[in-house]
């Protein structure tokens, strides 16, 4: 992974081991299922339907590796056997916040796997002359703050976007945010490291680097545009 020069204060020479600090909470998923899945949706000649039916797959297999530590509790139940003290989900319902619109693309096959989730969303575009994140739409769940809250986005490439929907979430009083992406660009890993370094980073893949453009290389193009058949 490359250095960059952010100028945030972690980014300094006298910062313990820079890499291993940018790495710290930044977890790649494997799985060989999910590698299958994205090198088959970053064919160019995968199709809109099939594209859009890959993403909802892999978003349930990266909903499995985001949750494995949510709490849980020990409840009494009776099975047709016996009784038996058994594990059960504690604390209030989680909250998965996709941004749109490429966003929407994970969220159905994490609701299959937690269907009691609220969902909140965030609608932001990017302005294609500065890379920007420009807000246009945020409705969240009212005890939003009291919840974890998984945020969504298949591309991490800027950073722009997913820092921009974490300071949304802050400002409502979010403590506990957890981002999960399927693909990320160091420059994007390194953005949202050093302005949000409490939340932990879920990836599928960790690209080169961006184009002029801002697009991950060699990434799998626009995910919206290929998920919506925009282009």
């Amino acid at each position: 992974m490359t250095r960059f020069d952010t100028g945030c204060a972690c980014c300094r020479d006298d910062f313990y081991d820079y890499e291993e600090w940018l790495m710290k909470n930044v977890h790649v998923v494997d799985h060989p299922l999910v590698q299958h899945k994205l090198t088959l949706m970053r064919d160019k000649d995968c199709s809109t339907q099939k594209f859009r039916r890959l993403l909802n797959e892999i978003g349930m297999l990266l909903c499995y590796e985001v949750t494995r530590e949510l709490p849980v509790e020990a409840v009494k139940i009776e099975t047709p056997i016996a009784e038996m003290h058994a594990p059960k989900l504690s604390g209030k319902k989680l909250v998965f916040a996709p941004i749109l619109r490429s966003g929407m693309g994970f969220l159905d096959g994490m609701l299959e796997l937690v269907p009691s989730a609220r969902v909140a969303h965030i609608g932001l575009y990017r302005d294609p002359q500065t890379l920007q994140a420009v807000q246009y739409y945020f409705k969240a769940p009212q005890d939003v703050a009291e919840r974890l809250v998984i945020l969504i986005d298949p591309m991490l490439a800027t950073g722009n976007s997913a820092c921009a929907a974490m300071e949304l979430l802050k400002k409502k009083g979010v403590k506990d945010i957890r981002f999960v992406c399927l693909l990320a660009a160091p420059e994007g890993i390194e953005k949202l490291r050093c302005a949000h370094p409490d939340v932990r980073i879920w990836t599928a893949a960790i690209d080169s680097h961006l184009n002029e453009h801002g697009y991950i290389v060699p990434g799998l193009g626009d995910a919206g545009d290929r998920m919506y058949g925009t282009k």
